[in-house]
């Protein structure tokens, strides 16, 4: 069954075959390309995904390469800075 649903960014149309989404499935926008996640399929509902989310996840990201191969967390001024042991043995 086919419904014709609104984007909640821009209200243009999206025709959506409940038959054929599944719940948690990311549909975009054929106007504003705003990406939509299926949050329900009888009837189907559409929820925007918003940048706010997109960033959260990119920042976990970020946080991953602040620890070394032990899980061990990086001292960013280490990085930067030779170790004195270095400067000790030229």
């Amino acid at each position: 069954m086919e419904n014709v649903l609104r984007c909640p960014e821009c209200s243009a149309e999206i025709d959506v075959d409940e038959d054929e989404v599944e719940e948690g499935e990311i549909l975009s926008c054929p106007e504003c390309e705003c990406e939509l996640e299926v949050s329900q399929t009888h009837p189907v509902a559409l929820n925007p995904i918003s940048d706010d989310m997109q960033e959260e996840e990119e920042d976990e990201d970020d946080l991953e390469d602040d620890f070394d191969e032990n899980g061990d967390l990086l001292d960013e001024e280490d990085d930067d800075e030779p170790d004195e042991d270095d400067e000790e043995d030229e």
